[in-house]
């Protein structure tokens, strides 16, 4: 099974953060730009939270506030939990599912490196099961 510092040299997307002084509509206009459903949010280079396209549906569209007034710092999530370069997919599975997040920050000490969505953890999990049954039918065939 791949660490995670193997599934993130293996992406050819920057990083992509926001500040917590940025309006949710400035981070939804990241997320678009980007493809992707969450972002770091960040100041100077430490993490202090995740935005996800959740909290926007959930904190402003459901309470009927303006994106374009509300600051990112508003409604992101603070308590974040993270996984180091070292920790391998299947831990992060396992963390993913029990406790319901779909995006996981990667820290080395303080430094923020990257972020891992359940889509890169559920390809890396299918592409060592497809190796792994690859392998046991050429072992069958010989």
């Amino acid at each position: 099974m791949k660490s995670v510092a193997e599934l993130l040299a293996a992406r050819n997307s920057p990083l992509c953060t926001v500040s917590p002084d940025a309006s949710v509509f400035e981070a939804l206009q990241i997320l678009a730009k980007h493809g992707v459903g969450a972002l770091p949010v960040v100041e100077g280079d430490k993490l202090i939270g995740v935005v996800s396209e959740r909290d926007y549906t959930r904190k402003i569209a459901l309470e009927g506030k303006n994106s374009r007034e509300v600051r990112v710092a508003d409604i992101m999530t603070r308590e974040v939990l993270v996984v180091k370069p070292t920790s391998r997919a299947r831990e992060c599975m396992a963390l993913m599912s029990s406790r319901r997040i779909r995006h996981l920050p990667v820290v080395d000490g303080d430094r923020l490196v990257g972020m891992l969505s359940i889509r890169d953890i559920l390809d890396a999990i299918i592409a060592d099961q497809q190796t792994t049954i690859e392998q046991l039918e050429s072992y069958i065939h010989s």
